[in-house]
């Protein structure tokens, strides 16, 4: 049973009406969205309102994020946490676990992570250097903090985010913070993986839903909309609808496009 229940949106005041993100045309259809499924997911084109939303779904829910700051002072956050004072939460369960991770924010985590473990390796070697002629015992004292950290980042991600492919370290960043009882609120995750990555990014959803994990992604891949059992809230020109998967352009399309691609490209 998913943990967040529905979404209401509080009536906005008449001032606020003309400014953005109240200007949307998607939330003068926004009434109530229910959540009825262990993964949700928002589609349509871009410029449709479905990463606001979810960006203000996560500062509603006082989400954790990954790659970014926190949802109350992240800038590029403000305009999603006007909206979520004038949402409404309704939770089967409320949780704290989980997070909230917009693609783009992955590589710049990645950067850090390896810029943190850098830092802490040349303190280790300057305690080194400082304890040489001091007994173990002590200098195992001054370094026990650091060394402890170490371990803790090796053990998520063993020999770091940028020793791997972009695809690969960004699902094993997934996988090692995946915790059962979650909500996971993910934006585009499928931008830094192929096609078989998004198979194994099912794959481990799938893993967590079965320990109690909700997942509410935006998403433009066919493959991840493609998610069985997956309730699929389709955004376009000011309206949101729940939507079947063979009923989606984007599926058609893609289908179209794979059995005669000579059709879509000779007039190109």
């Amino acid at each position: 049973m998913p943990h967040l229940q529905t979404i209401n949106l509080r009536e906005i005041p008449e001032r606020l009406r003309g400014q953005y993100p109240f200007n949307l045309p998607l939330l003068r259809g926004l009434e109530e969205m229910r959540f009825s499924a262990s993964v949700t997911l928002f589609v349509g084109e871009n410029g449709t309102g479905k990463s606001t939303l979810l960006e203000a779904l996560a500062c509603a829910a006082e989400m954790i994020t990954v790659g970014s700051e926190s949802v109350r002072t992240d800038k590029s956050l403000v305009h999603a946490r006007e909206l979520a004072k004038h949402l409404r939460l309704a939770w089967t369960k409320r949780t704290r676990k989980g997070f909230f991770l917009r693609a783009e924010d992955f590589f710049g985590y990645a950067k850090r992570q390896n810029e943190l473990r850098a830092e802490m390796e040349a303190d280790l070697q300057e305690i080194e250097r400082e304890y040489q002629n001091r007994s173990q015992y002590a200098k195992s004292l001054a370094q026990m903090s650091t060394a402890g950290q170490l371990g803790d980042m090796h053990r998520r991600y063993g020999e770091g985010l940028d020793a791997r492919s972009h695809g690969e370290s960004f699902l094993a960043l997934f996988q090692s913070r995946f915790v059962a009882d979650g909500l996971y609120l993910l934006d585009e995750p499928e931008a830094p993986l192929s096609p078989l990555r998004q198979l194994a990014l099912i794959a481990a959803i799938k893993e967590m839903t079965a320990q109690n994990g909700q997942f509410i992604i935006a998403s433009h891949s066919p493959i991840l909309m493609a998610y069985p059992g997956a309730e699929i809230f389709h955004f376009s020109e000011g309206h949101i609808e729940k939507v079947g998967f063979d009923d989606l352009e984007h599926v058609r399309l893609m289908r179209d496009f794979l059995n005669n691609p000579d059709a879509f490209l000779r007039n190109l």
